[in-house]
């Protein structure tokens, strides 16, 4: 990969090669229900079982499986409200590497626990007004760190777009991918392995309704930066998109969708009961904009990623009113 301006179909097939036996195949598990509720065959690719409970360990793993011998004993660092902060600290662990993750102050309890169980070092800031890049970067140059990012970089893109190309692989042709978008990561490899194997595909986002960001930014045509979200969603409460992401996502996203907190509450408790599934408000914001029928025209046969499982029962129970 040569062009970190670019990310190929190959680049997520040669991710997908290193990541084998490393991350979890997740299942694709159909509902009778769901579909009946949509009005479509609705295919969900459920990356809540993936390692560390998130889609990240795909990217985070194919990124840092690729640095030197010497920047590995050197060590790794991060920025992450939870799941990637998670996903670099085993991919630390897996490569007999360390971490050190910057992580926000209102990080759920669960999922700093989690990272620091995996054995990283954890420096909180406030998201709200701190800058978490500059700080991750500053950390990074001062310790000799290997800095990986969540989503501004070609390999942890290319390593999210290993779900969607396993979910083509299980289940054939799709009229439409929908995933969750955050800093655009996961729906950039999405976008990448889905239309570089089903052309005609309609890769859809989804975006809490108080973090609208990309969605702003593609009827712009220019990266647009807005007020840090307040919304349950928390691993979607991104300001502006990535430089590198929207890059790629202009040109092969159709559309994004808008879900309210209530919409992504119904559709964490349809999981849960009807099939029963655990699933982070962030996870779910893309099944919710199909209960919620926020997509019109609805596609026939539709492919949609749960990106994560990490929250607490105390937490669910709080967010579903269980």
């Amino acid at each position: 990969m040569t062009d970190t301006q670019h990310v190929t179909l190959a680049d997520v097939q040669d991710a997908a090669a290193r990541i084998k036996g490393v991350a979890h195949r997740t299942p694709v598990l159909r509902s009778r229900t769901l579909d009946r509720l949509v009005g479509a065959e609705v295919f969900v690719k459920c990356e809540n079982f993936q390692r560390v409970g998130a889609f990240k360990f795909r990217g985070a793993y194919n990124a840092a499986s690729r640095l030197s011998s010497g920047q590995l004993a050197k060590g790794i660092a991060a920025y992450s409200s939870g799941n990637h902060a998670q996903a670099v600290a085993l991919a630390a662990r897996e490569l007999g590497s360390s971490a050190v993750i910057v992580m926000p102050e209102d990080t759920p309890v669960s999922k700093r626990e989690a990272t620091a169980g995996y054995g990283a070092e954890i420096v909180t800031y406030d998201r709200y007004t701190g800058d978490r890049v500059a700080i991750g970067e500053a950390l990074a140059a001062e310790r000799g760190l290997a800095l990986i990012p969540p989503y501004e970089h070609p390999h942890v893109i290319a390593g999210q777009g290993t779900a969607a190309l396993e979910l083509v692989e299980e289940v054939g042709e799709l009229d439409a991918v929908v995933v969750p978008v955050g800093g655009g990561g996961l729906i950039a490899g999405t976008a990448t392995a889905a239309k570089g194997l089903l052309p005609a595909v309609r890769v859809i986002g989804v975006e809490p309704e108080a973090g609208d960001d990309t969605k702003r930014s593609l009827e712009a045509g220019r990266r647009v930066s807005i007020p840090v979200p307040r919304t349950i969603a928390d691993g979607q409460a991104a300001d502006i998109p990535g430089e590198l992401t929207f890059s790629i996502n202009r040109r092969l996203v159709d559309e994004i969708a808008l879900v309210g907190d209530e919409g992504i509450r119904d559709a964490m408790r349809f999981a849960f009961e009807r099939m029963k599934l655990v699933i982070e408000p962030s996870g779910a914001s893309a099944l919710a904009a199909l209960l919620d029928h926020r997509i019109t025209p609805v596609p026939r046969r539709i492919g949609v990623i749960v990106s994560g499982g990490n929250i607490s029962a105390e937490r669910f129970n709080e967010i579903t009113g269980g």
